[in-house]
């Protein structure tokens, strides 16, 4: 039997017009095209967000210090809160004191240090301002002072210069063997080639972009501040530790995570101070028995990085003096020490070109908790050491 598949008239109107709208469909999947005017208008407005939001969150965003400040150890990769520190007391007359954990005072509290000491027995005469961070090395520092210490200009400086770094191949990153340190944000990328470096090429372009874009270092800011030194999205996966893990970060609010208040060190800080239990001597007996394997002045990449900071911060016009020290010759064997003493002199004769070069006497065996980093009577000690000096002072008073 023949089936009638002919349409009459009104199936056929039914069918014309569900094809005149389906023809109108790609008209009105295009109804929000932008033209080249809204185009131009939405580039600006994004431009504008990513250029404010940085300095519009300095003006709401408290950010307390006092004459003792120091970068908090947990803010230590915080270099947008760095720059911005240093900008903040630029407009001041203080005498900035750059250097690693020595300057930074990595077992004492923020009155503890070498600043605080210069600053008290100067008779407040010049404050000075405790711009270490904790953990750095030169080839860190050089990356520090470069991209984030653009305010340190036109200053007086109090440069340390940290032969631990010398100790070793290791210390130095001259080995060939992958090696994990910190701040690898802050080292070269390219040039010169650190031997132990492996980043991957998108992680080193990703850093190079970041040291110029005020928007990802803002973003670097909240969560070094905000959530616990992770990504939004490491921070939501994060769990406690334990077996077996709970998420508790997975259920929370990350904005409320935000509170609008740079964190500050803690009152009693269970590493650092007096009444810690990691301010203490690093021997009772004061007998050396290390052996380090020095790298000379020529072959570190240490020591060249750090040649580099010196002649940049003199180019920005900064009157800088240059501290040696105070390495703790007691942990070593003689030996070691009369390799160490003579590396020391070297690296005074390679400085020593119009600058002011000042090397303090050794301290006290019980006035160092390791290798190179003092106790609290250690940096009294030495400040007392370099405002006694006749060409620390003559640094110090001219204009």
């Amino acid at each position: 039997m023949h089936k009638d598949t002919s349409l009459d008239s009104s199936e056929f109107r039914a069918v014309s017009h569900n094809r005149e709208s389906a023809d109108e469909i790609p008209d009105a999947a295009f109804a929000f095209r932008l033209n080249v005017r809204e185009w131009v208008i939405v580039f600006s407005v994004t431009l504008l967000v990513i250029l404010l939001t940085p300095v519009m969150w300095q003006r709401v965003e408290h950010f307390e210090t006092s004459p003792d400040y120091r970068i908090p150890y947990s803010l230590s990769k915080d270099y947008w809160l760095y720059d911005r520190w240093l900008s903040e007391v630029a407009s001041e007359e203080p005498a900035i004191v750059v250097g690693d954990s020595v300057i930074w005072g990595e077992y004492v509290s923020a009155d503890g240090t070498l600043s605080h000491f210069l600053s008290e027995q100067s008779s407040g005469e010049t404050q000075f301002i405790n711009a270490g961070v904790n953990g750095l090395f030169p080839l860190a520092l050089e990356g520090l002072v470069r991209c984030y210490g653009t305010a340190i200009q036109n200053r007086k400086v109090v440069l340390h210069c940290n032969l631990l770094w010398l100790s070793s191949p290791r210390a130095d990153l001259s080995i060939q063997k992958e090696e994990k340190f910190n701040h690898p944000r802050l080292v070269p990328q390219w040039v010169p080639s650190i031997p132990c470096y492996r980043a991957v090429i998108d992680e080193r372009l990703g850093i190079c972009v970041e040291r110029q874009a005020s928007i990802l270092q803002w973003v670097n800011h909240l969560q070094n501040a905000y959530f616990d030194q992770k990504s939004l999205y490491a921070w939501t996966l994060a769990d406690d530790g334990n077996y077996p893990p709970t998420y508790s970060n997975a259920y929370r609010n990350p904005l409320r995570q935000i509170g609008m208040e740079v964190p500050s060190e803690p009152l009693d800080d269970p590493d650092r101070g007096v009444l810690s239990a990691r301010h203490k001597s690093w021997s009772t007996t004061g007998v050396g028995t290390q052996n380090f394997e020095w790298v000379s002045l020529d072959d570190s990449l240490q020591w060249r990085a750090f040649m580099r900071m010196v002649s940049l911060l003199e180019a920005r016009g900064n009157d800088v003096i240059i501290v040696m020290g105070p390495f703790n010759e007691h942990i070593m064997t003689p030996e070691n020490a009369n390799v160490f003493r003579q590396l020391q002199v070297e690296a005074v004769e390679q400085l020593d070109h119009g600058r002011t070069v000042v090397v303090p006497n050794s301290l006290r065996s019980e006035l160092y908790g390791d290798a190179s980093h003092p106790l609290t009577d250690g940096y009294r000690n030495l400040a007392q050491q370099l405002l006694d000096d006749a060409d620390f002072l003559r640094w110090l008073n001219q204009p």
